[in-house]
């Protein structure tokens, strides 16, 4: 998009679609791309809330000439968080705006610095304090760990319009509309919540301190750094966070299954056929070595019930399945049900790594029969997949 959209008076979007990146963070898919919010505040002093990734910073800077003239500058900056995607055009946005001012947190002002040299035509801004810019009075909210330690939010008065930076953000470029009434928020919000499980889920106790701190605003439209913007209901993203930050899940099962050869898979989808019969309704069954692992935590983060089903490996764990536990472990899930299912030929050991896996998982509760078998399914062990699939049913009706 070329021109700037209003999202409420005097605050209008700046930002920019990226589809040259593949990968977020080097990590994640982007199979839609991503947006990077910016946000341009004109009240008697000009704010820009946040920059670009500084290969777009000409589309930004186009964005608000259009709107301010080649005569009127940006006066002040602000900082929610330093991650480059929101940080990497402020050295030469400094350059091209001498006198900004950087309105930032303690925590920001070294980053700054160790980033891109800025030091100068910094202004501290502590928890809770405002500035007055004339027809709009921001608030500042620090929000430590959502997900990086300066990250903060900030809050017009005048508007209620909330800038909560990564927070209620998600994957996806904005493709015509900008806000959540305009596009496909089933869409969105599947990529919100893969981006809330992989990114900044870990910080889930730092999330609930966050929207504990919002709970007496009054918000009209939260403004994130990616994604839609939510003015139709601006309470439904930030329930959905609170729902997700508090390991609240849903009544469904992920069968993920790491096979060489078929012989793994075939007792996984023993277990997903027998969680559907016995009227699951939600079962997805997750290929682990051809679907990413950005997809499949995503989905164990939706929902109650995790079977993993591996083969061995070199002794271990089939690695994809491996690096998926790893992962577990380090987003700090609570409250799962979980069955495991190993298979080996001449390397025993596999049961015991995923039993491992979930003593070190956290508050998860493992789920009877264990199963382990050896190169190839035998009729007993369909029938103990089949039961994995219906005690797991049992248990995740109970939870309904």
């Amino acid at each position: 998009m070329n021109n700037a959209v209003e999202v409420a008076k005097g605050i209008y979007w700046v930002g920019v679609n990226d589809k040259e990146t593949d990968l977020f963070e080097a990590v994640w898919p982007l199979p839609r791309g991503v947006a990077y919010n910016s946000y341009l505040v004109i009240g008697e002093k000009v704010v820009l809330v946040d920059t670009v990734k500084a290969f777009f910073l000409a589309d930004l800077v186009t964005k608000v000439k259009r709107l301010l003239g080649e005569d009127r500058a940006i006066d002040y900056l602000i900082v929610n968080h330093m991650e480059p995607d929101h940080s990497g055009s402020i050295r030469i946005l400094k350059a091209l705006y001498p006198n900004l001012k950087i309105l930032c947190n303690a925590q920001t002002v070294k980053m700054l610095e160790n980033f891109y040299s800025v030091t100068d035509g910094i202004i501290q801004v502590k928890d809770g304090e405002e500035i007055d810019v004339g027809g709009h009075v921001l608030k500042f909210f620090l929000t430590p760990m959502v997900h990086w330690p300066e990250t903060m939010m900030t809050y017009d008065k005048v508007t209620k319009t909330l800038f909560s930076c990564d927070a209620f953000g998600g994957f996806g470029c904005l493709e015509g509309g900008i806000f959540d009434d305009e596009v496909d928020m089933s869409y969105y919000e599947g990529e919100i919540l893969r981006y809330f499980s992989n990114i900044v889920g870990r910080y889930s106790d730092q999330v609930q301190a966050a929207i504990s701190k919002l709970s007496g605003v009054e918000v009209k439209v939260v403004a994130p750094s990616h994604g839609p913007i939510h003015r139709s209901k601006p309470e439904h993203i930030i329930g959905l966070y609170d729902k997700w930050s508090r390991h609240e899940t849903e009544c469904g099962a992920v069968v993920v299954y790491g096979s060489m050869y078929g012989n793994t898979a075939k007792l996984a989808h023993a277990t997903a056929r027998a969680l559907a019969k016995e009227g699951i309704g939600h079962v997805i069954v997750h290929d682990i070595a051809r679907d990413h692992v950005s997809f499949v935590i995503r989905d164990i983060w939706r929902y109650r019930g995790l079977v993993l089903a591996s083969c061995t490996y070199n002794t271990m764990p089939f690695p994809p399945i491996q690096d998926l536990m790893t992962h577990l472990e380090n987003k700090k899930m609570k409250n799962r049900l979980l069955g495991i299912m190993g298979n080996y030929t001449w390397s025993p050991g596999i049961l015991k790594k995923l039993k491992e896996f979930a003593q070190s998982a956290g508050k998860w509760e493992l789920l009877s029969p264990e199963i382990v078998i050896q190169s190839s399914p035998k009729d007993e062990d369909y029938d103990k997949a089949v039961q994995l699939g219906k005690n797991m049913a049992q248990k995740l009706k109970e939870c309904q």
